[in-house]
């Protein structure tokens, strides 16, 4: 009887595997739903696959592990297409920061990108960004000053990098720095796969009067090779509504405003 118990639990984390594989992510009631089992027994099995490195837990279900393993970093073609809507809600929210004769940096990432196609209301901005394909939306702007800081391309994120990058960001000064992270840790701080991005980001910081950063939930469940900062460089966490509560109350008692899209 216990064979046979364990086989059909080892054949449901299978499919659970596989449903995984097909849809990116997966819901406990759905999950429970299918199988004909308790969400409590579904939490285990998920419990379970992720302490296997099989997939990442996410409020209400899971996610996949392809491009989250420490080392991995995607190309920008692949981030965009996740979370997208996340992520247009997220850049919306983070207009209500920007006024028309600020200085800002608009790190690169998708979430950045997608703010960067709707800055249309403002006729008078400076923008500071180390993203070729954020440049590039820009341009289409009348009344916008864009610097470009040189450097090394990274062809996987379409940033500039590097000795140069850091020195020029470095001679800047800026209103409000928007940054995506790739890792969130509440308890540890920003990260991101390059050590190169993660340096400059922190030169980024450096020289901006209020740091926002752009996330959707997900990142908060993760750790990046590279440390950026630890938390109490930031001033405003603009996020979906998957993040944890805990994770939400650790930001606000270390002073930082949390927006939920």
């Amino acid at each position: 009887m216990e064979r046979s118990s364990n086989k059909s639990t080892v054949s449901r984390r299978a499919k659970i595997l596989e449903e995984l594989e097909t849809k990116g992510q997966v819901t406990v009631s759905e999950l429970s739903k299918m199988f004909k089992i308790s969400e409590v027994t579904i939490r285990n099995d998920l419990t379970h696959l992720e302490k296997q490195n099989m997939l990442i837990r996410a409020r209400g279900g899971a996610i996949k592990v392809k491009y989250y393993r420490m080392g991995i970093d995607p190309s920008i073609s692949d981030k965009q297409k996740e979370y997208l809507k996340e992520k247009q809600r997220i850049a919306k929210a983070a207009l209500k920061f920007i006024e028309d004769g600020d200085t800002i940096v608009l790190d690169s990432g998708t979430t950045t990108t997608e703010i960067a196609k709707n800055l249309e209301q403002f006729k008078n901005l400076t923008i500071i960004t180390n993203a070729l394909n954020i440049a590039i939306i820009l341009s289409e702007y009348e009344g916008f000053n864009i610097y470009m800081p040189g450097g090394i391309l990274r062809k996987k994120s379409l940033s500039l990098v590097g000795v140069l990058a850091d020195e020029n960001i470095g001679k800047f000064y800026c209103d409000k720095l928007f940054l995506g992270v790739d890792g969130f840790d509440t308890t540890h701080g920003l990260s991101t796969p390059n050590s190169e991005e993660a340096h400059l980001n922190l030169i980024m910081i450096g020289v901006a009067k209020k740091v926002i950063v752009v996330t959707d939930s997900r990142k908060f469940l993760r750790r990046r090779f590279a440390f950026i900062s630890p938390i109490n460089s930031i001033n405003v966490v603009i996020t979906d509504s998957g993040i944890r509560e805990e994770d939400i109350n650790r930001l606000e008692k270390n002073g930082i405003e949390v927006v939920i899209t």
